[in-house]
């Protein structure tokens, strides 16, 4: 049945999330900053798969799994290694002493599924809800992607076998964070971000299979912080800061 049903199945177009993502990173290294160089400008283009690819993941991953509990603590482990990872790469403080970017994405989408739990629960009243999802959007606005990547999943979630509700999800979540990005810190950039909308196409062919290799989730989990591991190696080697941010 997964061999012959048509689409791309989770493995596929997480596979495609994670070349894109290396693609984005590698750029970054060589060219950092936002360099306005069209051909540069193309491969940040390629990099905005990811993101809207992984929120999309996660809400099927608290859909599927058999353990929610075991599912947000490895999602926290992953996002406590892909801290020091990310900001190793980056050459960014460990110690966050800023208000954009100061640590990964994961940080986000752990406490994405937190919120799926509070928003899917019957234990808690309307209002305790709301003051949780604030405080949440507080605790996540410093990393990539900001309180976008803790909100966004959860709504892809809400509207899970909705394709139309989803996208519209997307569009409205992705448009803020652009908006945001483009008043605030760099307009190109936040133009740039809207492209994250070219994942539609790819995630529409989801045909709801995993794939006959199981090991994907564990390949993500490993090679997430390796890479960017080995980004902040190179980054060191060619001078672009010291040892330690």
């Amino acid at each position: 049945m997964g061999i012959d049903k048509k689409g791309l199945n989770s493995n596929q177009i997480k596979l495609i999330a994670i070349i894109a993502m290396t693609i984005d990173h590698v750029t970054w290294l060589l060219f950092p900053g936002c360099q306005k160089i069209w051909w540069v400008m193309l491969l940040h283009i390629v990099g905005r798969l990811t993101a809207p690819i992984m929120w999309f993941f996660i809400a099927e991953g608290f859909h599927y799994t058999r353990n929610v509990k075991k599912y947000i603590l490895r999602l926290f482990v992953f996002a406590i290694i892909s801290h020091f990872a990310y900001n190793f790469a980056g050459g960014i403080p460990f110690i966050p002493n800023g208000m954009f970017n100061m640590t990964s994405v994961m940080w986000s989408l752990a406490w994405s599924v937190v919120l799926m739990v509070i928003f899917t629960t019957d234990c808690l009243p309307g209002w305790a809800k709301i003051i949780l999802m604030i405080l949440i959007c507080i605790i996540t606005f410093l990393s990539d992607w900001s309180t976008i990547a803790a909100m966004c999943p959860v709504f892809l979630y809400l509207n899970r076998g909705d394709f139309k509700k989803q996208s519209i999800t997307m569009l409205i979540w992705t448009a803020m964070y652009a908006i945001v990005y483009f008043i605030f810190m760099d307009k190109a950039y936040g133009i740039l971000q809207m492209f994250t909308l070219l994942s539609l196409p790819i995630l529409k062919q989801y045909n709801g299979e995993r794939g006959e290799w199981k090991g994907m989730k564990w390949f993500f989990y490993i090679y997430y912080p390796a890479h960017l591991f080995l980004i902040g190696i190179i980054r060191v080697i060619m001078g672009n800061g010291g040892i330690f941010p």
